[in-house]
């Protein structure tokens, strides 16, 4: 029997028909998956797929297929899927650091070089040169390829500016691409990225800076949904931390922390108990933030694109499901440990480094990451009512070929509302 909404206007205005597969169904809509609803992924043969008004309205087999609309798109056999969301991005950012890929390449650690005074603090300088219409254009670029690659919902990380001025520049280009795009866009401010070159030694006084200057700016303009820290060796302490999630917090910004990528932190624990929509990376946790996070339903966002960049550990996905957590997997698009927002790329490493089933890794990049968000309302899932972002697929034998082919060029139309793109 088809799946339709029990009121819509008259007129359709897309129909999706002969789908080999349509992936990602949710009739309940489900905000998050956790455990073993992970491994569940909703699946439709043969099937067709309505959108009304920018929105999935209907599904069902081929066999009931409606005869009409505006706009019949045919499948030919491809696979359906909702568009990736990825929750973890820096991609408003000047330039690039391929000097520092080099390095690595020669042997340098992340941390090495980031004591060298590279890394982050030579994105802020090349930033602060920068001009914002420039940094606007240069942005739009990654915007525009990470949509062309399937991603309709993303949230963008200030963290480069590490002065009020600039980090106030990256997020008005934030809101310059939320505006510009049909991809839905979350802003982070992450003004806590590491300490700014004019506060060196001075670590206590720029926790001040954040807590009593940039964020009531940040507020002041509108211009964030969210709070970052990088709570890690060699950046800023748990007490750090918890001194700016409470400054945040008065001004409704919720937490998403970067935690444990260096070291066992404790950036789990004061993300979870400033109730955390996410903590992030976690390349190195035990079973005590594994129960943590099992017990909460703060995401356990993992970057398997920073693990492979960098030959870090991978975070223990695994583990984190068997034990109940709520996992995504997020790109981590930036300069330094992750210049690439390829979504699928993701959900391949995935599978292969960190043995997610197929199914889990599309749930860990699609609604869990919408849920990281706080956007599993409206994205993630083919449900009736949401936002139409999806994409089409040539045909493949099953749903498992589509991380295991991961270099294949799968993907042939995107749709961002209901639009072609």
């Amino acid at each position: 029997m088809p799946h339709l909404l029990n009121s819509y206007v008259k007129t359709l205005d897309m129909l999706i028909t002969n789908i080999g597969v349509l992936a990602g169904i949710d009739s309940e809509r489900h905000l998050f998956l956790r455990g073993k609803e992970m491994g569940k992924l909703g699946i439709a043969e043969n099937a067709w797929l309505r959108v009304d008004n920018g929105l999935f309205s209907g599904w069902g087999s081929m066999s009931d297929c409606p005869e009409t609309s505006d706009r019949i798109v045919d499948a030919k056999g491809g696979y359906v899927l909702p568009s990736f969301c990825d929750s973890h991005t820096h991609i408003v950012y000047a330039g690039s650091r391929e000097r520092e890929f080099i390095d690595k390449i020669n042997g340098l650690s992340y941390e090495e070089i980031a004591k060298r005074g590279g890394g982050i603090l030579n994105s802020a300088d090349l930033l602060h040169e920068t001009s914002e219409d420039e940094l606007y254009r240069q942005a739009m670029i990654r915007a525009r390829e990470i949509m062309s690659m399937g991603t309709g919902c993303v949230e963008i990380k200030s963290g480069y500016g590490l002065t009020t001025a600039d980090e106030l520049k990256m997020l008005r280009v934030i809101a310059r691409i939320s505006e510009s795009v049909p991809m839905k866009v979350k802003a982070t401010f992450l003004g806590a990225h590491a300490v700014g070159r004019l506060y060196k030694d001075r670590q206590n006084e720029y926790v001040n800076l954040v807590c009593e200057e940039m964020i009531p700016a940040v507020a002041a303009e509108g211009l964030a949904d969210f709070v970052d820290v990088f709570c890690d060796t060699g950046f800023f302490t748990v007490e750090d931390t918890d001194r700016i999630l409470s400054a945040a917090s008065k001004y409704g910004l919720r937490p998403k922390i970067h935690a444990n990528e260096l070291a066992v932190s404790g950036g789990v624990q004061v993300g979870v108990k400033h109730k955390a929509l996410s903590v992030d990376h976690l390349e190195r946790i035990g079973d005590e933030e594994i129960a943590i996070l099992s017990k909460n339903q703060t995401v356990a966002t993992m970057l398997p694109g920073a693990s492979f960049f960098l030959g870090m550990p991978y975070g223990p996905a695994r583990k984190a499901i068997d034990s109940d957590a709520v996992v995504a997997l997020a790109s981590d698009y930036n300069p330094g440990s992750s210049p690439s927002g390829n979504m699928r790329m993701v959900m391949s490493l995935g599978c292969i480094k960190m043995k997610l089933t197929p199914d889990e890794a599309i749930n860990a990049t699609t609604i869990n990451g919408a849920y990281a968000m706080g956007e599993s309302e409206n994205y993630g899932s083919i449900a009736p009512g949401k936002i139409a972002n999806f994409y089409i697929t040539a045909p493949m034998p099953s749903i498992d070929f589509y991380p295991y082919a991961y270099e294949t060029p799968l993907i042939k139309e995107v749709y961002l509302k209901g639009e072609t793109i």
